[in-house]
């Protein structure tokens, strides 16, 4: 009986999605696969790129690099000791060396560099290499408009650069360029995968937002939270934030922009009539998701949302339009922000924006397009000096703050969808929201 009411619960979560979900030992596999394809072709063309011929990460066990943590091999989840990685570059060879300065190899490309019975110092196996190769440049994690690219403690800092002989020290700079696009460019495999990803987040979405979950005057919005928590361990997968619910409904003033995320009441019973709002991403093959949407509760005799809730959404799509129009290669984010508001703005709408980059983080590195709390632009220490580059993907966040007489009051219509900018412009990775989901979903009506 047991046998049988656990594979009633795999053929359930398998059916109820679209996608399917890799076992451990396969994620492994696909991880690793995406892994040597980007140290062997995407690494390589970053260096160039950015002008660095050697780049050096080094971390110790449970106080990783976030760059360095891109990095590791499926069955590596920290780094062991000091864990020190060498990339590199010769550009009129034509190669690239990537090496441990550790006891181990690390996957399948980066080879262990560092026998400790010939030399027991790994700082002096670590300054032999860069004698060796005598760059031009050493790049190293930290910056101050980056939080993902400074990862370089100042005990590793201070020890590399006491070992660094004088000669070599003139060279070491920021790899801020280097690891922001390491972290930000995804491969074709990787956006075939995203994609899938997405999916999967749109699926739970869905069924979170259905009669499946909630039954009006019953069901709290705590309860769909929780729900949806649950489904992402169900699955095998996991979440990078709690996801929030949260209700905008008839006779309530607006309040402030940070309600929906916290300092909202838990277990708000949901009624007819009631906007629904939920904040949710997963993750999965060390890539996140980040989405936004929103359901409406049909009241009695309801067959579709109000029209005035309809316009609304459409004007939150109206947004996601002018921002990612105008989205351009090269631009800086101040910049896309402030064109994009003002775009809204001469249209009558009432725009706000922050949308940030996706990926290997959920809230990542690269171009930052406004902060909720910064909507003049954001100061330079926070990465708006940097530009939009293609094969990126976003968090298309944003809200439009619509006025409904029927209610009294000004809602806001908060949407969040991924999104990719590749070399052919934007699309979004696997379609956005443009009608309400609706609580009961309506049914064809039956002959008799």
């Amino acid at each position: 009986m047991k046998q049988l009411t656990l594979l009633f619960t795999f053929l359930t979560i398998f059916l109820a999605h679209s996608q399917q979900i890799l076992p451990e030992v396969e994620r492994a596999r696909v991880v690793d696969e995406i892994l040597e394809e980007r140290f062997n072709v995407l690494l390589p063309k970053l260096m160039d790129d950015t002008g660095i011929d050697m780049w050096i990460l080094i971390s110790r066990e449970y106080n990783e690099d976030p760059v360095l943590r891109t990095m590791l091999p499926a069955t590596w989840l920290n780094a062991r000791r000091r864990t020190i990685l060498l990339f590199y570059r010769n550009t009129e060879k034509n190669t690239i060396d990537k090496l441990a300065v550790a006891r181990y190899n690390i996957g399948k490309s980066i080879v262990s560099a560092w026998d400790k019975e010939k030399e027991p110092d790994q700082w002096k196996r670590l300054i032999q290499l860069i004698e060796e190769r005598n760059p031009q440049k050493i790049a190293l994690n930290f910056s101050k408009d980056h939080n993902i690219t400074d990862g370089l403690d100042k005990t590793d800092y201070d020890e590399f650069m006491s070992n660094l002989p004088k000669k070599h020290q003139s060279k070491v700079m920021s790899a801020e360029q280097l690891a922001v696009r390491w972290i930000e460019t995804r491969t074709e495999r990787e956006m075939v995968i995203f994609d899938q990803l997405v999916d999967i987040t749109h699926d739970i979405i869905a069924e979170a937002f259905s009669e499946k979950v909630i039954t009006p005057g019953i069901t709290t919005t705590t309860e769909v939270e929780w729900w949806m928590r649950q489904k992402v361990t169900d699955l095998g997968l996991e979440t990078w934030f709690h996801p929030t619910v949260d209700i905008q409904r008839a006779s309530e003033e607006l309040v402030s922009h940070l309600y929906s995320f916290s300092g909202r009441p838990d277990d708000l019973v949901i009624m007819p009539g009631d906007l629904l709002h939920c904040d949710f991403g997963i993750t999965y093959l060390r890539l996140n998701t980040d989405c936004q949407e929103l359901a409406y509760v049909l009241k009695p005799e309801e067959t579709e949302a109000p029209s005035f809730l309809v316009n609304a959404l459409y004007d939150g799509n109206r947004v996601q339009d002018f921002l990612t129009t105008n989205m351009v290669q090269g631009r800086v984010g101040n910049d896309i922000l402030a064109k994009s508001l003002q775009d809204a703005k001469d249209a009558g709408l009432q725009p706000a924006i922050y949308t940030h980059p996706l990926g290997m983080y959920g809230h990542s590195a690269g171009t930052t397009i406004g902060m909720w709390d910064s909507q003049g632009g954001i100061e330079k220490d926070d990465g708006d000096n940097y530009p939009l580059n293609p094969n990126t993907c976003y968090a298309i966040e944003l809200n439009a703050t619509v006025n409904i007489p029927e209610w009294n009051r000004d809602i806001r219509i908060m949407l969040e969808e991924a999104g990719f900018f590749g070399e052919d412009g934007f699309r979004y990775v696997n379609g956005r929201q443009t009608e309400l989901f609706l609580i009961p979903r309506v049914k064809p009506q039956q002959g008799y």
